[in-house]
């Protein structure tokens, strides 16, 4: 069975930093690519950055680029998104997903299994 736990969210000002952590369990972690999604209330679930199975090829939304970074350590099967220059608009709960490929893709139906989020709230 397929497993994903993130952790790591949190209350932040704004400006602030965080990094979520996505430990996975149920299958080999580094055949596969990776990403993380948010889902604001009242707003669709958004992709938000994606790794491929090797970590050689990132994407991102514009607007967390530069600001955002998504990487995997395939020895401790988590991937992990580093969260800096944090802004009221990127609250949101953040999941974090799983392919059944090892290409990074920005679409949310390419991701077939998730984990259950983590709360991301930044004060102004």
């Amino acid at each position: 069975q397929v497993q994903l736990v993130e952790s790591g969210g949190g209350l932040v000002q704004a400006g602030g930093s965080l990094r979520l952590s996505c430990a996975t369990s149920g299958r080999t972690f580094s055949n596969y690519a990776m990403g993380w999604f948010r889902q604001a209330p009242g707003k669709e679930r958004e992709f938000v950055a994606a790794v491929s199975w090797s970590g050689a090829v990132t994407l991102y939304r514009d607007s967390v680029k530069g600001r955002f970074t998504i990487s995997r350590d395939n020895a401790k099967n988590t991937v992990y998104l580093q969260m800096n220059s944090l802004k009221p608009e990127d609250t949101a709960v953040y999941y974090c997903a799983s392919r059944t490929s090892n290409g990074a893709v920005p679409n949310i139906s390419g991701y077939q299994y998730w984990g259950q989020g983590t709360q991301v709230t930044v004060s102004s």
